[in-house]
């Protein structure tokens, strides 16, 4: 899908005849330069390693969205206690407990409620474990994006749109769009200006 309608192109300054496909187009190439498949909300599953001695995990995706109907963005949380990592100092009291329950290597399905979420940042604070025990691994399952599209989205996908419109080569006024041919100057066309305004959105890491 574009980020802009028909009815908002002469308002971020493109022409009344900008055709809907280069803004299509557009609009992918800022999905693929913030590596997430739409801006909109969008559900993932991640699963993450914890730090050592940590009990927060910083999700890939932001900001994150309460669907219609919930209070979280979270749609599941699972984490287990593993055997320490090498190079993590184990605590040998600790690993006892964890072996006589038979913890390592479970997973615990997390009452969402229970886990501190900070939506802006994208980091969450898991519970102390009933043994006192630190997870280091978790899945989770949440969404993130947009329901509505921001100004600032709007105004990248417009600018991407100028910069094509500004390269004779591309010759985007009287030929159909080649998606193909915008990726080979998506250097030009992911200029600073509209890096800028999708840094929030970017995704961290691939997953």
């Amino acid at each position: 899908m574009g980020y802009l309608l028909p009815t908002e192109y002469v308002q971020y300054g493109l022409t009344a005849e900008t055709t809907d496909d280069l803004v299509s187009t557009a609009s992918a190439m800022m999905e693929a330069h913030c590596r997430r498949p739409s801006l909109m909300a969008t559900q993932y599953t991640e699963r993450l390693r914890i730090t050592a001695g940590a009990q927060t995990v910083r999700l890939s995706y932001r900001p994150l969205i309460a669907t219609a109907g919930s209070t979280s963005p979270l749609f599941s949380v699972r984490v287990r206690y593993g055997r320490p990592r090498r190079g993590e100092q184990p605590d040998p009291f600790r690993e006892q407990i964890a072996s006589a329950f038979s913890v390592p290597g479970s997973w615990t399905a997390l009452d969402v409620a229970a886990v501190d979420v900070n939506a802006t940042n994208g980091e969450l604070t898991f519970p102390q474990n009933f043994l006192g025990l630190s997870y280091n691994e978790a899945e989770v399952t949440y969404t993130s994006g947009f329901v509505t599209i921001p100004v600032a989205i709007k105004v990248a996908c417009a600018q991407v749109v100028k910069n094509a419109q500004a390269i004779p080569a591309m010759n985007v006024k009287s030929s159909k769009v080649e998606a193909l041919r915008m990726e080979y100057f998506s250097g030009v066309l992911i200029d600073a200006q509209v890096q800028a305004l999708l840094r929030p959105y970017v995704a961290e890491r691939l997953g």
